[in-house]
């Protein structure tokens, strides 16, 4: 016998807000031990809907997955002797057709005078897809763990291979910043596709797209590569494009970057670097790094082999790689535009000059703002701030401002409120960020971006340019 709800029209309410919500109703009479089940749930757990003996409340437990029932019970009799409800998580086993589905069912128990119990009301939730997507967090965070430690461990070597190969101090933050800009181009490209691949179209645009516009030339059919291999091929062809800015084909406005692949019919990809109309080359007398990471690191990671061959005529460079290498297209698959605002290789530039200029820093990351502020301040700048927080920033606006650095994300909030009032007064402002290029500024505004991770000098270069232009 099912206790009074109300009027009949109450019950049909709640019986609709049940259904719409997924949930399943059920009553333990403690007078005639029996269990009252709804058809909402029995609909849910597959358990015959209508009266039929509680012994004691162990009828429903035998639906329990065998390695829950203990600690189904526990916490069941932990609650009820603590309170008068209680709520909990097990595996039910559909007594229908055998499916194991995650179950949340809470129930509260009424009293009587003396205290001893008379009913106890409860509801059920099939919470199986719940499971499954927290499992999936899981895994995600774990998987989000093992990469970012891997990418840290691969900065690491960068940079202690690096170290060994430069002999100053400047010679090494240009070549490290250089190399580790290219990993991040290719992590970029990796993220906007769910590090389900990257297109070498994509890695090439990168890494040439910013140098020497119209010397440089990709072309190719559409091929994904794995994130490892993606990071791979991104490594090598900064490392050329570095090597032909420096001496070969790019160092001079004559000279051309040739880079064609081609698809192999037993799987993986041919790619070839040609370089022609620059000064004459001879093959190094020291090799750096660079060379180590194109004939040893490069094809290990892609499973293939590179030949570089330092003709008179220009350097040819000849990079295969096997089928391990190649990834299926993705579902979602970024556009990437052939002219990056990142620069791939820094210029040379003579040192910059911000003397007297009164810069704000809005930046979040304490350490990336005290590397600003150093900067800044050795270019001859008063740093305004550093401000972390958006409230800050804010507070910061009513001091005279000649220019501004602002990263794009403050702790979750978008600084956009302090660009649009650096806007209005007419104070130009640079963008450092770490969000990808799609769609321009962030804002939409008409200001510099730097990409991280940058450099320094060229956050004071693009300060110095704003000023200059005003």
């Amino acid at each position: 016998m099912t206790r009074d709800l109300g009027d009949s029209s109450s019950r049909e309410r709640l019986g609709l807000a049940l259904q719409v919500a997924g949930l399943g109703e059920f009553q333990w009479d403690y007078d005639r031990d029996v269990f009252i089940v709804s058809p909402r749930m029995s609909a849910i757990t597959g358990i015959p809907a209508g009266e039929r003996p509680a012994r004691g409340g162990a009828a429903l437990d035998e639906y329990a997955h065998p390695d829950d029932i203990e600690a189904f019970r526990a916490k069941r009799a932990a609650d009820l002797a603590a309170s008068n409800s209680f709520t909990t998580v097990f595996r039910n086993i559909r007594p229908d057709d055998g499916r194991t589905i995650w179950v949340r069912a809470s129930a509260s128990i009424e009293r009587d005078a003396t205290g001893r119990p008379k009913v106890l009301m409860g509801i059920v939730q099939d919470v199986s897809e719940l499971r499954r997507e927290d499992e999936q967090r899981h895994h995600l965070m774990a998987e989000l763990d093992h990469r970012v430690k891997n990418v840290l461990a691969a900065v690491q070597a960068l940079a202690q291979q690096t170290a060994k190969r430069t002999t100053s101090l400047d010679a090494f933050l240009t070549t490290f910043s250089g190399r580790l800009k290219s990993m991040a181009s290719a992590n970029e490209l990796l993220t906007a596709a769910r590090w389900r691949g990257a297109a070498i179209d994509h890695l090439a645009s990168a890494e040439l797209g910013a140098i020497a516009p119209g010397q440089t030339r990709w072309e190719g059919p559409e091929l994904f590569l794995t994130p490892r291999a993606a990071n791979a091929l991104s490594l090598a062809l900064h490392e050329l494009a570095t090597n032909a800015v420096k001496f070969g084909a790019l160092s001079v406005e004559t000279g051309h970057v040739d880079v064609r692949w081609t698809a192999k019919p037993s799987g993986g990809f041919e790619l070839t670097w040609t370089e022609s109309g620059g000064p004459t080359v001879s093959a190094p007398v020291r090799r750096g790094f660079g060379s180590t990471l194109l004939e040893q690191v490069t094809p290990r990671e892609l499973n293939g082999e590179v030949k570089v061959d330092y003709r008179p005529a220009g350097v040819t460079v000849n990079l295969t790689a096997g089928p391990q290498a190649v990834a299926e297209r993705p579902e979602v698959v970024p556009e990437v535009s052939a002219n990056r605002v990142t620069e791939t290789v820094p210029t040379s530039r003579g040192p910059t000059s911000l003397k007297g200029a009164r810069v704000l820093i809005v930046e979040d990351a304490v350490l990336l703002a005290l590397e600003l502020e150093t900067g800044l301040s050795d270019a001859g700048a008063v740093v305004v701030g550093p401000a972390y927080e958006l409230e800050e920033a804010m507070a910061l606006l009513d001091r005279q401002i000649d220019a501004a650095v602002l990263d794009a994300n403050l702790n979750g909030h978008s600084v956009t409120p302090v660009a649009e009032v650096l806007f209005q007064r007419k104070i130009p402002f640079v963008f450092a960020t770490g969000y990808g290029e799609t769609g321009g500024a962030p804002g939409g505004f008409d200001a510099p971006v730097i990409r991280k991770p940058y450099d320094v000098t060229q956050v004071a270069a693009a300060v110095a340019e704003l000023l200059a232009q005003r």
